[in-house]
């Protein structure tokens, strides 16, 4: 299969259609080509950094580790390299515990359970409505292959 007519740069799509098994190329609709990676992620150098804890975390201890003893040891990492961090941090009078709280700007929750559900999602987006934070992190250690999701606030729910 010859490709040599499109370039394979960044941005284009790679979608494989059966029908006539090749390789289709569509260019991304962006709405500002000069627009970076770094100003539509929210946090990529300290989001980047908490997820190796967390693989490494994960490497560590393995799937079945309590959530305490993954929370201990991405602690001792976060003080390792002086991020700032609050552990099960209290969130406002609603009785809400978030599991850890970086450097103001990240919600942290850890979970040690068979899938992750709707409520899990719903519980992470609360928080962050609670603290007014933009990002939220939520991982499951259980899963054979680590897969942190990146929430973010909703800031409205207008119709």
């Amino acid at each position: 299969m010859n490709n040599t007519n499109i370039p394979d740069t960044d941005t284009n799509i790679r979608i494989f259609t059966n029908d006539t098994n090749q390789y289709e190329y569509q260019r991304r609709n962006m709405m500002n080509t000069k627009t970076t990676i770094t100003d539509k992620v929210i946090y990529p150098e300290l989001s980047y950094i908490i997820t190796g804890i967390l693989f490494s975390a994960h490497n560590e201890l393995g799937l079945y580790a309590r959530e305490k003893q993954y929370g201990d040891l991405i602690e001792k990492k976060l003080k390792e390299i002086k991020i700032p961090y609050e552990r099960e941090a209290s969130l406002s009078n609603s009785g809400n515990i978030a599991d850890f709280i970086i450097d103001d700007k990240i919600i942290l929750e850890l979970k040690t359970i068979r899938m992750l559900t709707k409520e899990h999602y719903r519980q992470i987006q609360n928080y962050l409505q609670q603290t007014n934070l933009r990002l939220g992190l939520l991982v499951n250690f259980r899963n054979k292959y680590l897969k942190p999701v990146r929430i973010i606030r909703i800031d409205s729910y207008h119709s």
